[in-house]
C-alpha cells in the first residue's frame, strides 16, 4: 500500500508540471487520482499496515485531524478546501479554481512548524514530492550525499533569449528561515548516466549551515566558454518553453549555468564533461574534424542550419562544417509521414526541392534525407526528418527492408454487399446504398460515432451494429502523421469503457474504435475521428491549406479553442499565422437538426457580416469571429456548436462506462419534454442530448460527472 500511495501523491504533484494537458484534462487527470488516493486510504484499516513513514504520517494525520482544535491558518484552509468544492461545481471553474488553489498554498505557507498538523504535512510532502521535480524518480531512492544548488539570479525565457528578472529574495527576507516545505531533492543528469541528486531551497540562499551537504558551485569557469564565467541561475519556468543545453541534446532543467552577456547556458551535468576537442566520423567525413572553439553562425554540412546553439566541428581544408549532435545523424530512417525508408544524402540534385515534414524549401548544396525508392521524390531536412514525433529513433542501416504491414484487410467479402468485420465476427454485414432513405437519428456509426447522415453503410444483418462504408475499410494498422510508431485499430463494443480512455490529440473520451500503439509504455491513442485526418487540410475557417508542422513540444494557439493554453498537435498555416486543433479540425462539417428537414453546415463569422446571428436553441447571441453553424436553404436558422451536438461529441445512448474506482456509469438519452433533468453537480438543466447516470444521480456531462467524484460527491 505504502508504494501505492507514494506513486499516486507523486503522480499527483506531476500533473501540476505537466506540458502536454490542457486545463480540462489536467483536471481531469488530477480528480483520477485524488479519487484513487482517497479509495486507497479508504479501502484499507491503517491500523493493520506496516508502520513506514508513509502509513504513520497518514495516521497520525487522519487522528490528528479528527480531535485538533483548528488554528487560524488551518481554519482558513478548511474554508478554502470547501471554497474550492464550491468552484468545482460550478459551470466554468478552471480561472477560479487556479486562485483558490494559489490561496492554499500561501496559507500552507504561513503555517508554523510548530504546529502538528503543519509539520506532519510538511514531512508527507517531503517524503513524495522530490520524485517529481524535474524527472522521473530514480529507483535508489533518496541518495546518501546530495550536493545543494543556491542559484543568484532568476531568469526566464523571452523568444530564444535568457532574460534577468530582478533579484529578490526565494520567498523571505530572513535569511537561514529553512523550512522542510521550502527544500527539494532534484536530479538533474538524464539518460543512462548515473543520476546525481541535488538540494535546492527556496528560502535560505545558501546561507545555512546543510551539514554534510557539499555546495555547487555558484559560478564557474568553462573551456567552452572561456571569455566569461557562467552563474548558476533558477529558470522561471513556463508550459510552452523550451530551449536546448549548449552541449548536449538535451533540454535546459529548472537550475543551469548561464552566462548573461553572451546567452550562452549549459546543464549542471554538462559542467565537469571534458571537452572533445578532435574527433574522426568516416561515415561523414575523410578526415578528422576538430571543435571551433567559438560561438558563430556557419552553416552545417549535414543539417543546413547556421545556428550555434551546440559545438561544432570544422575540416579547414575541406571546408567542411558539422554540429557536434549532428556527428549522430542516422543514415537510413523510417518516419510517420511516409511509406518508405529515407536514407542520407550529403546533397540534392539541382531542381526545386521542399521538406515533406516542414513543407520549406531544401537548399540542394547541404545534406537532408530523400526516399530510397525509384521514381518517389520525397525529401525532408535533416533535423525535421529525425523529430521525435515522427522518428522512432531507430537506424536501420544494414538490417533488411521489410515493409511493416499496414494493409491488413479488416473484413472478409462473403458475397454481393456482404461482408464479415474483424470487429462484429459473430455476424454478416450488408451493403446498404439506398440514396434516398429516410434519416434516422438512432442510426450511429459503432467506429465513429457519429450518426450515418448520407452515404452508404454497413449494417448487420442480425442486431443494430452500423458501420460507415468508409469505418468499415479501416486499415487494422497505420502510421499517423504526429506519432512515430505504428499505431493498431482497436474495437470496445459490448465493454464498459473508461470514461478516463481520452484521445491524445483531443480531450474526448474514446466511446468507439480507436487506433492505440503497440510499444510497450507507450499509451498514445486516437479515436476515428482524429486518426482520419491528413494533411493538407483544406479546412473552410481557412484560406490556406494547414500542414502539421509542430516541432515536439511546440505549442500554438488555436484560432478557436476554447481552452486558454496552447495546444501541442496542431494544424498550422505556412503562410500565415494560423492554427487549428484536432478538436476543432474534426468538428462535422455537416450535421442535422431535429427541428428543421435540411442539413446545416459550419459556418464563420465574416467581418463582412453585420446583422447579429441568434442561436436557435438557446436564444443567446452568436459570438462574433466563431463558428455555428447555419441551415443550407433559407430558413436563416443558426446555431451555436455545442447547442447542436453537444458539449460532449461522441457520447451516444446506450454507452456503458466504467470509472477508475469501479463505479459504473450509464448514458442515456435526455428526455425532450419541458422537463428536463436537473444536473447534480452543477445544478443546470441537462441541455444536450445524453446525460451521464451514475450512482442515482443525473449529470449533464462527463465533465460534471468526474468533478463529481474529486468532491465526493460519489463515493
Amino acid at each position: 500500500m505504502e508504494s501505492e500511495l507514494i506513486t499516486l501523491i507523486s503522480q499527483l504533484i506531476h500533473t501540476r508540471r505537466r506540458t502536454d494537458l490542457n486545463p480540462r484534462a489536467e483536471l481531469i487527470s488530477q480528480t483520477s487520482i485524488m479519487t484513487q488516493i482517497i479509495s486507497t486510504v479508504s479501502s484499507v484499516d491503517l491500523e493493520s499496515q506496516p508502520k513506514s513513514d508513509v502509513i504513520s504520517l497518514i495516521s497520525q494525520i487522519i487522528s490528528l485531524a479528527s480531535s485538533m482544535s483548528v488554528s487560524e491558518p488551518e481554519w482558513e484552509l478548511v474554508s478554502l478546501a470547501i471554497q474550492m468544492i464550491s468552484v468545482i461545481r460550478s459551470a466554468h471553474p478552471e480561472p477560479e479554481l487556479v486562485s483558490v488553489a494559489n490561496q492554499i498554498l500561501t496559507v500552507f505557507r504561513k503555517w508554523d512548524l510548530k504546529s502538528e498538523l503543519g509539520s506532519l504535512l510538511d514531512r508527507l510532502f517531503s517524503i513524495t514530492d522530490y520524485t517529481y521535480w524535474d524527472l522521473e524518480p530514480d529507483a535508489e531512492g533518496v541518495p546518501e550525499q546530495l550536493f545543494s544548488l543556491f542559484p543568484q539570479l532568476e531568469v526566464e525565457l523571452v523568444g530564444r533569449k535568457f532574460c534577468v528578472t530582478k533579484k529578490r529574495p526565494w520567498k523571505s527576507e530572513e535569511d537561514g528561515n529553512c523550512n522542510l516545505k521550502d527544500q527539494k531533492v532534484l536530479r538533474l543528469t538524464r539518460g543512462a548516466e548515473k543520476s546525481t541528486h541535488f538540494f535546492f531551497c527556496l528560502n535560505c540562499r545558501g546561507r545555512r549551515e546543510l551539514g554534510d551537504c557539499k555546495k555547487a558551485p555558484v559560478e564557474v569557469n568553462h573551456p567552452l566558454h572561456p571569455r566569461h564565467p557562467l552563474q548558476l541561475v533558477l529558470w522561471r519556468l513556463s508550459r510552452d518553453k523550451y530551449r536546448q543545453c549548449y552541449c548536449c541534446d538535451e533540454g535546459l532543467l529548472r537550475i543551469f549555468y548561464y552566462c548573461c552577456a553572451c546567452d550562452f547556458a549549459i546543464n549542471i551535468a554538462c559542467v565537469e564533461k571534458t571537452p572533445v576537442l578532435s574527433v574522426h566520423h568516416p561515415k561523414w567525413h575523410e578526415h578528422s574534424l576538430a571543435m571551433f572553439p567559438r560561438q558563430t553562425s556557419l552553416y552545417c554540412n549535414l543539417c543546413a542550419l547556421p545556428h550555434s546553439d551546440c559545438p561544432f566541428y570544422i575540416c579547414p581544408p575541406c571546408d567542411f562544417v558539422a554540429h557536434q549532435n549532428c556527428l549522430n545523424l542516422p543514415r537510413v530512417i523510417r518516419i510517420s509521414r511516409h511509406l518508405h525508408r529515407l536514407s542520407f544524402t550529403p546533397s540534392f540534385d539541382h531542381g526545386d526541392w521542399s521538406c515533406g515534414v516542414c513543407q520549406k524549401k531544401i537548399h540542394n548544396d547541404y545534406g537532408g534525407y530523400s526516399c530510397t525508392r525509384n521514381g518517389c521524390s520525397y525529401a525532408a531536412h535533416s533535423k525535421c526528418a529525425t523529430q521525435s514525433n515522427i522518428w522512432d529513433g531507430r537506424e536501420l542501416e544494414g538490417t533488411p527492408d521489410e515493409d511493416e504491414d499496414e494493409g491488413v484487410e479488416p473484413f472478409l467479402r462473403t458475397g454481393d454487399g456482404i461482408i464479415l468485420h474483424f470487429s462484429h465476427q459473430q455476424h454478416h454485414l450488408r451493403l446498404d446504398e439506398n440514396a434516398y432513405r429516410d434519416y434516422d437519428e438512432n442510426k450511429i456509426c459503432e467506429a465513429c460515432i457519429t450518426p450515418i447522415y448520407f452515404g452508404n453503410f454497413y449494417s448487420c444483418m442480425q442486431c443494430n451494429f452500423i458501420l460507415h462504408e468508409e469505418c468499415a475499410k479501416l486499415s487494422r494498422k497505420m502510421h499517423h502523421p504526429i506519432h512515430p510508431h505504428l499505431l493498431t485499430l482497436v474495437t470496445q463494443t459490448g465493454e464498459r469503457i473508461n470514461i478516463e480512455n481520452t484521445c491524445s490529440a483531443c480531450p474526448w473520451c474514446i466511446t468507439g474504435f480507436f487506433y492505440e500503439c503497440g510499444k510497450e509504455g507507450c499509451n498514445f491513442k486516437l479515436h476515428i475521428p482524429c486518426a482520419t485526418m491528413s494533411e493538407p487540410l483544406i479546412h473552410g475557417s481557412h484560406i490556406h491549406p494547414l500542414f502539421l508542422t509542430s516541432k515536439p513540444g511546440e505549442r500554438r494557439k488555436c484560432a478557436f479553442h476554447h481552452f486558454k493554453d496552447a495546444c501541442l498537435d496542431t494544424f498550422n498555416c505556412i503562410e500565415c499565422d494560423f492554427s487549428l486543433c484536432f478538436m476543432c479540425a474534426t468538428l462535422p462539417q455537416k450535421v442535422r437538426y431535429k427541428h428543421d428537414k435540411h442539413m446545416f453546415t459550419l459556418s464563420y463569422w465574416k467581418e463582412t457580416i453585420t446583422m447579429t446571428n441568434w442561436c436557435e436553441a438557446c436564444e443567446g447571441k452568436i459570438t462574433p469571429k466563431t463558428r455555428f453553424y447555419s441551415c443550407e436553404e433559407s430558413c436563416s436558422i443558426t446555431l451555436h456548436v455545442n447547442c447542436l451536438i453537444g458539449i460532449e461529441a461522441y457520447m451516444k445512448p446506450g454507452l456503458l462506462l466504467i470509472h477508475p474506482t469501479g463505479v459504473n456509469i450509464d448514458v442515456l438519452p435526455n428526455n425532450h419534454s419541458m422537463s428536463r433533468p436537473i444536473c447534480k453537480l452543477c445544478r443546470k438543466r441537462c441541455q444536450y442530448e445524453t446525460v451521464c447516470q451514475c450512482c442515482g444521480f443525473i449529470f449533464c456531462s462527463r465533465y460534471c460527472m468526474i468533478n463529481a467524484f474529486w468532491s465526493e460527491l460519489i463515493k
